[in-house]
């Protein structure tokens, strides 16, 4: 699918980078770069480009609608009201992965230079029961603009680099977060990026765990959610970008068996969906959205942390060759030698008659890397993310297959407008890119998803994709902070990062 089609006017279209420079904003934008090397092999870059364009106003969306109908009854009204409102259309024709060409239209008021009269016509709007109405700079809307941008890049020469790219978890555990620039100073690595999309309030699951496939030094510790596009790092030193999905077992001594629903996370909650068994209200894949499922399977290793979480439900207590030691109730210690399987809902009657105290359960763990079963031993880490932005040097970013595409509303917040981004791509050479965009800032309006595969492109990246974004987006040399989060609070603590280790 791609994404951004001509809403608006997209600032890019699907041309090479000239001169070099980036494919942001038409061609003539000025360009500034600086670049150092960190280590042999390693090398950061640091480019901002573009400036901030006349065009760019302040203004008041005061609601998003599906229809071209409701667009002109929702205008009609406000001009009763004694307001000036126009419509901008979102037409999104590049969509490939879905039916039908989807049409939204926002309804706005007000074109300001300042801030402060555009929030001032907000709380008017809403006063008048306009409850939807937000203020929005229109720079970091997907439509034409000359910038600015900052954009800093490490890259990686795997024939040069002597060291070790990975995958680490904050604190080293799923149950936690951790800043980047934290995680970079405890692991001594020469420079590291957030990594994939993860849990970050207690009600969509366990805070910290991964909202995709993980693996860890080569033990999975998040399942998938469905196929999604990730990055993998290979024994052998390869990287790949790839779809990866997990298919979990367990078999009890008696021969019976049945699906393991997920690994390491809260029983019940699966975020961004894309599960297996009957979760509600999908089985596909929905960004943003965590589905429920009242009857699971969940396998918890040491590496989820101390404990597992109580509930309702049995669990089974398994030494390191799978013999139950017991059946507690929900919620109890995992053996640092062993692991623990919980059990909700039907599942509890499965686990009671098959795993016995002195009976055996052989888990089965298998990762379909394109389709294909890889071997047990190939995979040293995988970084979740999505969607795909370039294969085989084209732009393909198949948004809906992935999960970005559940409603145009979502489509249009997530994808089409600008945020930070951070971004993962492999060169014609194999040398690895590590991109982080900043956004929502003065000095950095962000990328959309088109915009992004546009940018690896330009930088040499013929396979790219997606990583976690918007406060997430964060890169650090050493333990220094490069870029500029958009939290207001600063650096966000995140679910894992992407580590450049010195040999």
């Amino acid at each position: 699918m791609m994404i951004g089609g001509d809403f608006a006017g997209n600032s890019t279209s699907a041309q090479s980078s000239q001169n070099g420079k980036l494919n942001l904003g038409h061609a003539g934008l000025e360009e500034t770069r600086e670049t150092e090397e960190i280590a042999p092999g390693v090398t950061y870059t640091h480019i901002e480009r573009g400036h901030e364009s006349k065009h760019d106003v302040y203004t008041v969306n005061v609601d998003f609608v599906e229809t071209k109908e409701e667009s002109k009854e929702l205008v009609k009204q406000l001009k009763a009201d004694g307001y000036k409102p126009y419509i901008t259309e979102i037409k999104d024709h590049k969509s490939n992965d879905i039916d039908e060409n989807r049409i939204a239209y926002l309804v706005r008021v007000g074109e300001f230079d300042e801030i402060d009269r555009a929030q001032q016509l907000e709380a008017a709007l809403e006063k008048d029961g306009y409850t939807s109405a937000s203020t929005l700079f229109t720079a970091f809307d997907g439509t034409k603009t000359d910038g600015p941008w900052a954009v800093n890049i490490l890259e990686v020469d795997p024939d040069v680099f002597d060291g070790t790219i990975a995958s680490e978890l904050a604190q080293g555990v799923v149950q936690g977060k951790e800043r980047v620039t934290e995680i970079s100073e405890r692991t001594d690595a020469l420079a590291a990026i957030n990594g994939g999309y993860f849990v970050v309030g207690s009600r969509d699951g366990t805070p910290g765990d991964l909202a995709g496939v993980s693996v860890i030094d080569g033990e999975l510790v998040s399942e998938s959610v469905s196929d999604r596009t990730s990055l993998m790092f290979n024994n052998s030193g390869d990287a790949d970008i790839a779809t990866v999905e997990t298919e979990l077992m367990v078999e009890s001594a008696d021969g019976a068996s049945t699906y393991l629903d997920g690994i390491n996370r809260e029983p019940g909650l699966i975020r961004s969906c894309g599960g297996t068994g009957g979760d509600e209200s999908t089985e596909e894949p929905r960004h943003d959205v965590t589905c429920t499922d009242d009857s699971e399977l969940i396998l918890f290793k040491p590496i989820y942390g101390a404990s597992t979480p109580a509930g309702e439900g049995l669990e089974a207590v398994l030494d390191s060759d799978g013999e139950v030691w017991e059946i507690r109730d929900r919620g109890g210690e995992i053996p640092v030698d062993g692991a623990v399987l919980a059990a909700t809902g039907s599942h509890t009657e499965w686990l009671s008659e098959h795993a016995q105290p002195g009976s055996k359960l052989e888990l089965k763990e298998s990762l379909l890397v394109d389709g294909k079963e890889a071997a047990d031993d190939e995979i040293r880490s995988i970084v979740n993310g999505g969607p795909r932005l370039i294969e085989n040097g084209e732009l393909t970013i198949p948004a809906a297959d992935e999960g970005f595409y559940w409603s145009t509303d979502f489509l249009y917040n997530f994808a089409i407008k600008r945020h930070p981004r951070t971004l993962a791509g492999i060169k014609e050479n194999g040398n690895l890119l590590f991109v982080t965009v900043d956004g929502r800032a003065d000095n950095s309006i962000g990328v959309n998803f088109l915009e992004s595969a546009e940018l690896m492109k330009s930088l040499g990246a013929v396979e790219a994709m997606n990583l976690d974004g918007g406060g997430s987006t964060t890169m650090a040399i050493g333990d220094e902070l490069v870029n500029q989060p958009s939290d207001a609070s600063g650096e966000r603590p995140v679910g894992d990062a992407i580590v450049i280790l010195p040999e």
